[in-house]
């Protein structure tokens, strides 16, 4: 199935979001995933329905489909037409109307010619007019599709002003004049709308970031006839796989590429958060995005778009935002109800005041539209997602990737952190400390033609030469210190090799010979010597063994010691022999040892560590898959270039154990967001509806303050970009 990811603009709540959900769906379409943060809309084409056809179905619900179809932007909504480009255009030409009319209405301000109704009326039709072409359409079409959305409130509060002070008019009754109430609903909303617009697009700051070096220019070098080199400038977005491009000192990396010719160093900030320069070389791989600070490079492109580093950091954050985590559900389900609940207390606040007391219809009916405006359904739709894309964005930003934004919220429980050893708490980068061979050790060599084996004593370069054959074979960072430092041209040709998880490579010859490179388990019967880290067996016979060296990751130490200072058990659980392991504890101060687990093992360790307290797992997110999957949040440490095939929850970029405190911290502070939001959305319309309807508040300022309630939200969520969180 082709996925779809379109652009769309005029959502504006959870409603809104909700009518486009249910559109596609309507259209047989799957994965459907909508976020009016940022207007990512995606889902999977069925084959029924054209491209052409749901951007025509989208723009008939009153939104406007940003992305270019088939080279054309077919341009079908209702909102291009208009003279309007913004909220801040719309409220501009309103306000020039609607000023007067304000002004007026201050103490010891008093234009006579403003009190004339027909000036009035000449001062709002122009505002009314613009206000029901944004509001009014979306109110109707919203109403139609039967998922009325928070624009059917403010056309309904400022028609019913306007039509009762045009009754006036007519009627010539002064005290109906509330031309002033229906130009300040629509003016003061779009002014909302706004610093709305400007907030939210500030919670998106840390992802435009990253969106932005994926448009740069980069210099690409193409030969002629005679192949002689020529360099002309193009948009990165127009590379290839395969192009050969100059990047120069200062410019970006346009796309992920592996460097042919020169060496350079490399600020990769954007992709890790650490602005000290890398130094590259001949084969290395350049990240898209990052800055080449110092050299000049020739490279190929290894990848373009989606496929790049970049392209799938933001298509993850993109699908963790797109997601609902289950406090936003319940918001969710009160916004879905909101509008027509509204709508019913509206027309009770108009009933009970006026047959109910003596103040008069006019004054009921400003209670009723006070009731209207005020109500905020946005707010609580903007609670979560405003916070997660914030949270998202800055752990993006120092190279941290959530997966779903499940993980944030869950990092508030967790009690335990179970780290991996081997790549995780140690560098990884193993050097090959001593080997040595059995002195009465012996190998099968061949079968002669009576039926007979010949032995012949093992040699140094043998051995060496059966190692590197098995190893070859595996991705273990044991395994590649082993193929780097004892490289062979002539390798064992195996009839078959196979990897035995947790224990270590077997191979048949074609004599039918088996040999072994594993941890002691594989010669347990064999030897009683378990302090070596691999053991090479002949038909189960000992050959000889090799010791290898990891350093301590630097950071390693100071990462457990912030933990524990946040009373977060610390548990080490690894494959490797009891005394390393409890060395390594030792010096990077983990409470508890688990030692000498296989794959299976540690995946039941887990399971077992989450009936006590909820469990994260940190580790190198290939050997430990099944263990990282079942914690309650599994954390990768990753290559940069392999991103796209971690399994787990939450990847920490370029192996950044430093960064496991900031993810953690990042969780727990995007959860106490996106409380404080719902707490704030709730409470604002609980306290401000019963406010209107006594006629505590006017119009007007209900009108303000409904708009600058979604504002106060936004940067709620936006102070999650400097607040401290470790």
């Amino acid at each position: 199935m082709e996925k779809v990811n379109w652009k769309v603009e005029g959502m504006s709540c959870t409603n809104c979001v909700l009518t486009i959900h249910k559109y596609l769906e309507s259209q047989g379409l799957e994965n459907v995933k909508v976020n009016f943060i940022g207007g990512d809309v995606s889902f999977e084409m069925n084959g029924n329905v054209s491209k052409h056809q749901l951007a025509k179905g989208i723009e008939s619900l009153g939104y406007h489909v940003q992305n270019e179809i088939d080279g054309h932007d077919h341009g079908y909504s209702p909102i291009a037409k208009l003279p309007f480009k913004n909220h801040l255009q719309r409220f501009l030409c309103c306000f020039i109307f609607t000023a007067p009319m304000l002004l007026n209405m201050l103490p010891g301000v008093h234009f006579h010619f403003l009190m004339n109704t027909y000036v009035q009326l000449a001062l709002t039709v122009p505002v009314y007019f613009i206000g029901m072409d944004f509001f009014g359409r979306s109110a109707l079409k919203s109403l139609l599709k039967g998922i009325p959305n928070m624009n059917v409130l403010i056309a309904l509060g400022a028609t019913a002003a306007f039509i009762y002070s045009l009754y006036g008019t007519m009627s010539g009754q002064s005290e109906y004049m509330f031309y002033e109430t229906a130009s300040a609903i629509i003016t003061l909303v779009f002014l909302g709308n706004w610093l709305e617009d400007k907030t939210i697009d500030a919670t998106q700051a840390e992802l435009k970031k990253l969106a932005v070096t994926q448009k740069v220019m980069a210099n690409m070098i193409a030969y002629d006839d005679k192949h002689q080199e020529h360099i002309f400038p193009v948009e990165s977005t127009t590379l290839k796989v395969g192009d050969l491009i100059l990047i120069k000192s200062g410019e970006h990396v346009p796309m992920d590429c592996k460097i042919l010719w020169g060496d350079a160093s490399l600020n990769e900030a954007i992709i890790t958060g650490e602005s000290l320069p890398v130094e590259k070389k001949m084969n290395d791989i350049l990240i898209g995005g990052s800055i080449l600070e110092q050299g000049t490079v020739k490279a190929y492109v290894t990848a373009v778009g989606e496929d790049t580093v970049m392209g799938n950091i933001l298509k993850m954050v993109k699908n963790a935002q797109a997601e609902k985590p289950p406090m936003q559900q319940l918001a969710d389900k009160i916004s879905a109800v909101f509008v027509p609940v509204i709508i019913g207390i509206a027309v009770l606040t108009l009933s009970i005041n006026y047959f109910f007391t003596d103040i008069g219809f006019g004054a009921a009916l400003l209670r009723s539209i006070a009731v209207l405006v005020i109500a905020c359904p946005c707010a609580m739709g903007l609670a979560t997602p405003a916070a997660i894309a914030v949270g998202l964005g800055r752990a993006a930003r120092n190279g941290i990737l959530f997966k779903n934004a499940r993980s944030l919220e869950i990092f508030k429980n967790i009690k335990q952190v179970v780290f991996d050893k081997t790549g995780t708490l140690t560098t990884g980068e193993f050097k090959i400390a001593d080997y040595s061979i059995e002195s009465n050790s012996k190998y099968q060599t061949s079968k002669n033609t009576n039926d007979t084996i010949d032995h012949s004593p093992l040699t140094i370069d043998e051995f060496k030469r059966i190692a590197y054959s098995l190893e070859r074979y595996s991705n273990h960072p044991i395994a590649k210190c082993i193929v780097k430092e004892w490289k062979q041209k002539d390798d064992v040709r195996w009839e078959s090799v196979e990897e035995i998880k947790g224990m270590g490579m077997k191979g048949v010859d074609k004599e039918g010979n088996t040999y072994v490179a594993g941890s002691f388990s594989t010669v347990e019967t064999a030897t009683d010597d378990h302090s070596h880290n691999i053991y090479i067996t002949c038909n189960y016979n000992l050959l000889g063994w090799i010791d290898v060296t990891d350093e301590i990751r630097p950071e390693a130490k100071q990462v457990v010691s912030v933990l524990k200072s946040r009373g977060i058990k610390t548990i080490l659980l690894s494959g490797d022999k009891k005394e390393n392991c409890e060395k390594v504890a030792g010096l990077t101060g983990i409470e508890e040892v688990i030692a000498e687990q296989i794959p299976q093992q540690k995946m039941e360790q887990i399971s077992l560590l989450n009936t006590i307290a909820p469990t994260a797992m940190i580790g190198d997110g290939i050997n430990d898959a099944p263990a990282l999957a079942k914690a309650a949040v599994g954390i990768s440490l990753s290559d940069a270039s392999h991103i796209a095939m971690q399994s787990a929850q939450v990847v920490l970029m370029n192996n950044g154990l430093k960064h496991l405190p900031l993810s953690l911290g990042l969780g727990k502070h995007t959860y106490i967001t996106i409380k404080q939001n719902l707490f704030w959305a709730f409470f604002y319309n609980i306290a401000a509806i019963p406010v209107a309807a006594i006629g505590m508040l006017n119009p007007t300022f209900a009108s303000l303050a409904m708009g600058l309630s979604d504002v106060v939200l936004a940067i709620n969520s936006v102070r999650l970009n400097y607040k401290r969180v470790i």
